[in-house]
C-alpha cells in the first residue's frame, strides 16, 4: 500500500481507502458480519482512512463502525465523517446542528476524536450558510479537539471555488469526477494546491458506470454515455479484462489525489481492489479505452441548486 500527504495538514494517507456508505445498506441490503470483516480487512490490507457519513443509512454506517471498530486500536487508523446532510431531502448546516452532529457521531463510532469533518453535499443548500455559519461553527468545534481538520464535499466543480474563495479549508473532498469518462477535479488541482489544501477523490467506479454491474435507477447517465461506458466494458472484457480494474488503476496513478475512496460491505470486494492496486496498468489498453470514451469526456449532470453548479457543457 502506498500513502501520500494530505495538503498541509500532516497527515498520511493511503492511496486506498476505506468509504463506509456500503455500511449503511444504501446500496444493497447487507450482511452485518460481512460488513464488519469488510472494515477489518480493509485495516489489514493497509487502508488507513475510513470515510463515513451520517447520512448513509441514516446514522447506521456510522453505528457499525462503532461495532467493527471496537477494540481496535485508536492511532491504526483515521476517521472521518460529515454533516449537514441526513436523509435525501433533510439538510441542517445550521450552527446549533453542527455541534450536536459532531457529539452524535463521536457516540455513534465510539472514538473521542474525528481527524477529518466534512459539510456534505453542500450544493444542495445556500452555500452562504455554509461560509457564514457552518464553517465558524466547525473551526469552534476544532478548537475543542474534536475534529483536526475541516472541508467539504459534494458534486459539482465549482463549489470548491465558491468555498475556498471566502474562507480557508484544509480538505476537500470530490467525487465521480476523476475518473476515465470525467477528470474535471484534476483542472482544479492547482487551484486547491495554490491553498494548501488537501485533495481527496472518491467513486472511481462512477456508481457503477465504468463497471459491468447494472446500474442502479436512480443513476443519471444518459443513453448516450451509458451506450459508449457499455462499449468500453466490452472492450476491455474482450482484452481479458475489467473495466472497473482499470478504472481504478487510472483513478489511483495521478500522484496530485492523495487518495481514492472505495467501498464496499463485501470483504472480497475489498481484497480484490488492493489487489488491482498493485497491478501495474495496461497501457495500451487505457489508451484505447480513453479513445472510445472521449465523445463523452467530462460529461457530467446537475445535482443541487442549479445556481450552485457548474456550466452544462454542450
Amino acid at each position: 500500500m502506498r500513502f501520500r500527504p494530505l495538503g498541509r495538514t500532516g497527515l498520511e494517507l493511503s492511496w486506498l481507502t476505506f468509504g463506509a456508505s456500503s455500511l449503511g445498506q444504501e446500496f444493497r441490503t447487507v450482511d452485518l458480519n460481512e460488513a464488519v470483516r469488510s472494515v477489518h480487512v480493509a485495516l489489514d490490507l493497509g487502508m488507513n482512512f475510513i470515510d463515513t457519513s451520517p447520512y448513509y443509512g441514516r446514522g447506521m454506517s456510522e453505528c457499525l463502525l462503532g461495532v467493527a471498530l471496537r477494540g481496535i486500536p485508536r492511532e491504526r487508523y483515521l476517521l472521518g465523517t460529515k454533516l449537514g446532510r441526513y436523509a435525501p431531502a433533510h439538510f441542517d448546516f445550521s450552527a446549533k446542528r453542527v455541534v450536536e452532529s459532531v457529539d452524535v457521531s463521536l457516540m455513534r463510532m465510539g472514538v473521542d476524536y474525528l481527524d477529518i469533518i466534512l459539510c456534505h453535499d453542500i450544493e444542495f443548500v445556500d452555500m452562504a450558510q455554509i461560509v457564514d455559519e457552518t464553517l465558524p461553527a466547525l473551526r469552534k468545534v476544532q478548537e475543542q479537539g474534536k475534529v483536526r481538520f475541516i472541508g467539504v464535499s459534494g458534486y459539482p466543480m465549482n463549489m470548491f471555488r465558491y468555498v475556498l474563495d471566502r474562507a480557508p479549508l484544509d480538505v476537500v473532498l470530490s467525487y465521480n469526477h476523476y475518473t476515465l469518462q470525467n477528470t474535471m477535479f484534476a483542472d482544479l488541482v492547482p487551484y486547491l494546491q495554490g491553498k494548501g489544501v488537501g485533495i481527496m477523490n472518491a467513486a472511481p467506479f462512477s456508481a457503477r458506470l465504468l463497471t459491468n454491474a447494472p446500474l442502479p435507477p436512480w443513476h443519471k447517465a444518459t443513453p448516450e454515455v451509458r451506450a459508449i461506458c457499455k462499449q468500453a466494458s466490452d472492450h476491455c472484457a474482450a482484452r481479458g479484462v475489467d473495466i472497473a480494474q482499470l478504472a481504478l488503476q487510472y483513478s489511483i496513478a495521478n500522484e496530485d489525489m492523495t487518495t481514492c475512496i472505495v467501498g464496499s460491505a463485501n470483504p472480497e470486494n475489498v481484497r480484490k481492489w488492493v489487489e488491482w492496486s498493485e497491478q501495474p496498468i495496461d497501457q495500451a489498453l487505457l489508451k484505447e479505452v480513453l479513445d472510445i470514451l472521449r465523445p463523452i469526456h467530462n460529461w457530467f449532470y446537475i445535482e443541487g441548486r442549479p445556481e450552485n453548479n457548474d456550466t452544462p457543457r454542450p
